[in-house]
């Protein structure tokens, strides 16, 4: 009898409708599996009104054994049926598995017992770790429960949250929210408790059932993205779903309604669209606040609630904007036709904010479902607004100069390696001489640089973490234009990104492999800017400071890793020493020799613009305050001090190096920009761990800090990226702004200048640096090498960078020229005379964009000469 107190009790609570020839040989093998382990057991058949004798068959197994019926008609599916049962059940532990045959007994054993020494709080029976299976599966099945898992991915830290074979304790199986509903009672309990649940996965197979029908519908289906919303935090019924369609249809008749009223009185695009979608979203929200989430709002117009409306209405506004302005332009639809099409794709934003932001779930919901909600929906929100401006944003200057990087294919340029160049070729190569075909490859860097990111802090801070440091690279203004402007940036902050994962693998985790990854990421990284070459001494830096680390001092894998990046390397090392080592003289010598500066308060100022200031001052605030951020599983012992460690040096070391030389000169402003990865896990795991903080003014400032940072980024981003592409009504372009936005209609008019005074052939000599060469070699509507040809302030001795290269004076003597300048002094200076057979007058030119004029420009048509030693002042 003491034995048999001795040994542990072990609830399996086993939901079944019509399972009758399923159950006898299940509960057979379960008792026989416990019994050999040492475990008691208490089997509850809950039955959920069975009609094929199922609880008749089970009253008989009743007569000397653990089992019990338990009838439950919860009317809540499978999960108000488990718990039911788990009410009345008896052991410590609960094990919860199908009836169908299609869960192992023989499994149970691997699930209870972390759950019972207390490393688990749960135990999940997995299909997609390693070792897990689906035997038998049609292929519809799969898909589905592959779908089901990915959905809710986010808010779960196991590959199989879907599974309904697992081991929990009991009372955190009761504390589940009893309105629990569905077929994923197991995913029901993990966002229940959160990360607290410490959730564990152990491999099973899971063939198909031999005996009954499979209980799983496209109502199921339904049902189960339903409570997933919900779970996750937003108010989601088929009733609210239903009137928040027809108030939907209503507001487009609106929408449709005045802005064709207001395009067919000439008003433009923008002020059309804006107009139309203001006066139906402000009908719609007196419905919804009033009618569709009534349950929410009582009917009242909160100020809070219409302030969140607001913040999802310019969200919507600008992505709307985009896809307009995408199918307007980009694909030349008629504009009645791409307004409904923006209608219908942004109504979906509409209704995610008015469920999960707007009108959310009165009942509380935990901060870290709360986190990673917004995450999912920030990074989703970003990915697609990026998307739908790419190609109709016209490029900055800096774009087309490297797009004619690409144009003059080399091994190496003058002022940055070739990867840029080789990115453009491939993406204009795919999708043609257009802004999309150019900046695609900064979208995709951006996609890679996220991946290593989030699995850097994955490994670094959990998954909650990742999650949140990729929702801060979607805001960030670096990381933004880093994914969005197509620069070195873009393959650089990937390559750094790959770096930093690979390095902590090898470092931290021990992995010799990892330094393969760490050579092709940073020879890679230095085809992309030699910049990262940084994160070199930072690795030497952390190894000697880190014991554990230095035995790879003795071992070959980082010598070979470094040998492998230097390799990767050649092509840059072969031009330039075809070209006396242009480009390593460029980047060392002549940045050194740059005029004398004290600008660490540029570099102060660049950093609060590229993080914004709260993420600085938590960056900061991690860096230098002793023992935080905590990790994953141990904040306090060797594994916390020895990541902490490894942020702090491979953040600290490239900035040292730009605080060094912001003493004597001025930094760039997005110089820092890539080191900020090795410090954002720690940074996003502070978020919404402010309670833990003593300082009660930090609290504060952090805890409203972050929404406020979230929300004025977003609408910023969108914002800016919608004025340029169509403009802001009442908002005029200012003369700095003018530039960005009508590069095309520049280029318009030159051709036009062209074509009137009979000199298509005259080549385009832009008499800045290399703006108006770059723009207007991009921005040619003759789609031939030739034609696209520029030059700059090279011919007249100025400093051009590559244009020296690409178009050197020697091969221009005698050919017509039109010189163009956005001053007429640049034009008319007397100087050039040395340099000019024939010298036609100074004109002027105005350009404009939507009907309005935006800036005005200087042309002159010239027949260059010889050049004299006299140069051209180059400011």
């Amino acid at each position: 009898m003491a034995d048999e107190c001795a040994q542990p009790l072990v609830s399996v609570i086993i939901p079944a409708l019509n399972e009758r020839g399923n159950l006898p040989p299940l509960i057979s093998k379960i008792l026989e599996v416990l019994g050999e382990y040492g475990v008691r057991a208490d089997i509850l058949v809950a039955d959920g009104g069975s009609t094929d004798g199922t609880q008749e068959e089970v009253r008989a197994l009743e007569e000397g054994s653990p089992v019990r019926l338990v009838e439950v008609r919860s009317g809540h599916g499978l999960a108000g049926d488990v718990l039911l049962a788990a009410r009345e059940a008896k052991g410590r532990v609960a094990v919860v598995m199908d009836a169908d045959g299609s869960h192992d007994p023989e499994a149970i054993p691997k699930l209870i017992q972390p759950v019972l020494d207390g490393e688990r709080g749960m135990m999940v029976g997995s299909r997609y770790v390693p070792g897990g299976q689906t035997r038998g599966w049609p292929l519809s099945r799969r898909l589905m429960s592959r779908a089901a898992a990915w959905l809710a991915w986010p808010w779960v830290e196991v590959r199989d949250p879907t599974s309904g074979f697992f081991a929990v304790r009991r009372d955190r199986l009761l504390a589940v929210d009893p309105r629990a509903e569905g077929f994923k009672i197991g995913l029901e309990v993990m966002l229940a408790l959160g990360e607290e649940m410490r959730a564990g996965e152990s491999p099973v197979s899971f063939p198909d059932r031999t005996l009954g029908r499979s209980k799983m519908s496209a109502k199921q289906a339904l049902l189960y993205l339903r409570r997933l919303f919900s779970l996750a935090g937003g108010e989601v019924t088929p009733a609210n779903a239903a009137k928040f369609a027809v108030v939907g249809l209503s507001g487009l008749v609106v929408d449709l309604l005045v802005f064709q009223v207001l395009w067919s009185l000439g008003f433009g695009l923008s002020m059309s669209h804006i107009a139309s979608f203001f006066a139906a979203t402000l009908t719609n929200y007196a419905f919804n606040a009033g009618w569709v989430f009534r349950e929410t709002t009582g009917g009242r117009l909160h100020g809070v609630a219409y302030g969140r409306f607001l913040v999802v209405a310019f969200l919507a506004l600008f992505l709307r904007g985009g896809l307009l302005a995408l199918c307007h332009d980009g694909l030349g639809w008629p504009a009645l036709v791409s307004v409904v099409a923006a209608i219908f794709a942004t109504a979906l934003v509409n209704y995610l904010g008015s469920v999960f932001f707007v009108f959310p779930k009165s009942t509380s919901q935990r901060s870290g479902v709360r986190w990673r909600t917004a995450a999912v929906g920030v990074i989703a929100y970003m990915l697609l607004l990026r998307l739908f401006y790419l190609g109709v944003v016209d490029l900055l200057p800096e774009e087309a100069y490297y797009w004619n990087y690409a144009q003059h294919p080399a091994l190496g340029y003058l002022d940055h390696p070739p990867m840029v160049a080789w990115l453009v070729t491939l993406g204009t190569a795919l999708f043609g001489h257009t802004e999309f075909g150019v900046r695609i490859a900064a979208y995709t860097c951006w996609l890679v640089a996220a991946g290593f990111s989030f699995a850097f802090a994955r490994d670094l801070m959990g998954k909650a973490a990742a999650l949140k440091a990729v929702m801060l690279m979607a805001v960030l203004p670096f990381f933004f234009s880093a994914g969005f402007i197509m620069t070195p940036d873009a393959p650089l902050t990937a390559c750094w990104a790959g770096v930093l994962f690979f390095l902590e693998r090898a470092l931290l985790g021990e992995k010799r492999n990892a330094w393969w990854g760490v050579g092709i990421c940073l020879g890679a990284g230095m085809l992309s800017k030699y910049t990262i070459l940084l994160l070199g001494p930072a690795a030497m830096l952390f190894i000697l400071l880190d014991r554990r680390s230095r035995r790879w001092l003795r071992r070959p894998e980082p010598y070979a890793a470094a040998l492998l990046a230097a390799v990767l390397f050649m092509p840059v090392v072969v031009w330039n020493a075809e070209n006396n080592w242009a480009s390593f003289t460029f980047q060392t010598a002549r940045r050194l020799g740059m005029k004398t500066q004290f600008s660490p308060h540029v570099l102060l100022g660049a950093i609060l613009v590229l993080l914004t200031p709260v993420v600085a001052a938590a960056a900061f605030q991690v860096l230098f305050t002793k023992g935080r951020p905590g990790t994953r599983e141990d904040p306090s012992g060797e594994a916390g001090a020895r990541r902490r460690l490894f942020m702090a040096v491979f953040t600290l070391v490239p900035l040292s190096v730009f605080v060094l030389f912001s003493l004597t000169h001025e930094p760039k402003l997005e110089w820092t920009g890539p080191l900020w990865l090795a410090v954002l896990p720690a940074v996003a795991w502070q978020m919404g761990q402010e309670e833990r903080w003593p300082a009660a003014r930090l609290k504060v400032f952090f805890q409203r800090g972050w929404m406020l940072t979230f929300i004025v980024m977003l609408i910023s981003l969108g914002g800016l990226l919608h004025y340029m592409t169509m403009g802001l009504p009442g908002i005029p372009y200012p003369r700095k702004m003018a530039l960005p936005v009508a590069w095309e209609e520049f280029g318009q008019s030159v051709e036009w200048i062209k074509d009137s005074l009979g000199y298509p052939a005259a080549m385009v000599v832009g008499m800045d640096k290399y703006f108006i060469a770059s723009e207007m070699a991009f921005y040619n509507r003759q789609d031939l090498p030739e034609s696209r040809q520029t030059a700059s302030r090279n011919l007249f001795g100025g400093d051009a960078l590559m244009y020296d290269w690409w178009s050197p004076a020697r091969e221009q003597y005698g050919k017509r020229l039109l010189l163009l300048s956005f001053k007429q002094k640049d034009l008319a200076d007397p100087r050039l005379a040395p340099w000019l057979k024939e010298g036609g007058p100074v004109q002027e030119q105005a350009v404009e964009k939507d009907g309005r004029p935006v800036l005005r420009f200087y042309y002159r048509v010239v027949r260059y000469g010889a050049p004299v030693p006299t140069p051209v002042p180059k400011g």
